[in-house]
């Protein structure tokens, strides 16, 4: 598999505060799917936007597609934890996936056929594309996830990002969720934040264990003992193990 990410000895702090990430350092691959788990505070966020290029690592480097800067973030989707959507306004689920486009449209300009018919396939991708012409304050939260979702997928990403996505989604739509991604992940990377460890070891292929420094792990069983200030303990079967770049 191909290298995309490559975090050496990163640490970043906020202004003159204690350090938020502290000599993290990793590996990411083609097609990978990580699950990225710790506590509140512990730097999981901070990580995303690190390689999203949005901050810059205090020491270290962290290399995404070849890029250290800003340059990368064309070949990423990213999903934010709290996706800000006026219900009241009347748009549609189309336009709202149509708006991925934006970054990269001159103001006033329209969108092309072929940026609808992407924005179809990502719909259709997420099982939505029946839903396009409706107002996305008539969807469930759910569905509406969703919908931000394929808004990521629009441009096509090598890696997409996702920050606590079953957050205020019920469980069904949760296992839903990441059946879809499981799809997904056929075509590219992952990496997901979640707290809940027991749903995403089920689905992903590592995870990392981030509170300031960076514990990863191999497995395809693993068990939560604790997420608090420490670490997540976590347990594996040693046949689960996967060897690194494989």
């Amino acid at each position: 598999m191909k290298r995309i990410i490559e975090a050496n000895d990163i640490s970043f702090s906020y202004g003159k505060g204690d350090r938020i990430l502290a000599d993290v350092s990793f590996e990411v691959y083609e097609r990978d799917f990580i699950g990225l788990i710790g506590p509140n505070g512990g730097g999981k966020t901070t990580l995303l936007k690190m390689i999203l290029g949005l901050l810059r690592p205090d020491a270290g480097e962290i290399t995404v597609f070849d890029s250290t800067g800003s340059e990368a973030r064309k070949h990423i989707g990213y999903v934010p934890q709290y996706s800000k959507i006026d219900l009241d306004y009347p748009i549609s689920v189309l336009e709202v996936v149509l708006s991925g486009f934006l970054g990269k449209k001159r103001l006033g300009s329209r969108y092309t056929r072929e940026e609808k018919v992407r924005a179809e396939e990502a719909l259709e991708d997420m099982r939505l594309l029946e839903l396009k012409h409706r107002a996305i304050g008539e969807l469930s939260g759910g569905q509406r996830q969703r919908v931000m979702i394929a808004r990521a997928l629009v441009r096509n990403p090598k890696l997409l990002l996702l920050d606590e996505p079953t957050n205020n989604v019920d469980v069904e739509s949760g296992k839903n969720l990441y059946e879809l991604l499981s799809e997904l992940n056929k075509k590219m990377a992952i990496i997901l934040v979640s707290h809940d460890v027991d749903v995403v070891s089920r689905h992903v292929k590592r995870v990392f264990c981030l509170n300031k420094r960076l514990v990863c792990s191999d497995a395809c069983d693993i068990e939560a003992k604790d997420i608090n200030e420490n670490m997540v303990q976590i347990r594996h079967r040693p046949e689960c193990i996967i060897h690194e770049g494989e």
